[in-house]
This record gives C-alpha cells, sequence and structure tokens, in this order.
C-alpha cells in the first residue's frame, strides 16, 4: 500500500516542486511528474535511513524532488 500511495503523491509532488522551483526544464510537465514520483522515493528512502519508518509524507517527498529537479537541471546544463 505503501508505493501505491508513494506514487499518488509523486505525481502531486512534481507539480507543486515544479511551482516552486521554476524555469524551462527539457521534457515539460511529463518529466517532471516522473521527477515528482521519483522524489517521492528518495524522500522515503532518505527518511527510512534517519530511522522513520512511516511514509515521509508531503513535505519530505516535495524535498526529495526538489532535489532530483536540481540534479536534473545540472545534469542538463553541462
Amino acid at each position: 500500500m505503501d508505493l501505491i500511495v508513494t506514487l499518488i503523491v509523486g505525481l502531486v509532488v512534481g507539480a507543486i516542486a515544479k511551482l516552486l522551483m521554476p524555469g524551462r526544464d527539457p521534457g515539460g510537465v511529463i518529466v517532471t511528474t516522473l521527477l515528482g514520483i521519483a522524489g517521492a522515493f528518495v524522500g522515503n528512502f532518505v527518511a527510512r535511513g534517519l530511522g522513520l519508518h512511516a511514509p515521509v509524507g508531503w513535505i519530505g517527498s516535495i524535498l526529495g524532488a526538489m532535489l532530483i529537479l536540481f540534479v536534473y537541471r545540472l545534469l542538463k546544463k553541462s
């Protein structure tokens, strides 16, 4: 069940991360949504590494998505 919740939260989180980090990204909405899903997984992974065993929630997922979006922009820029 956590996997399904993470996927659904990731869809919304991708849009929120894009709003918090405006700018041109190659790939558009679909790539941003996929980055949001990946960010939700990164947020969960980091939370488990810190000893939190419950789903990390919205804030952790948004921070994970913003981190992935930042790295994605750095890689596409170079």
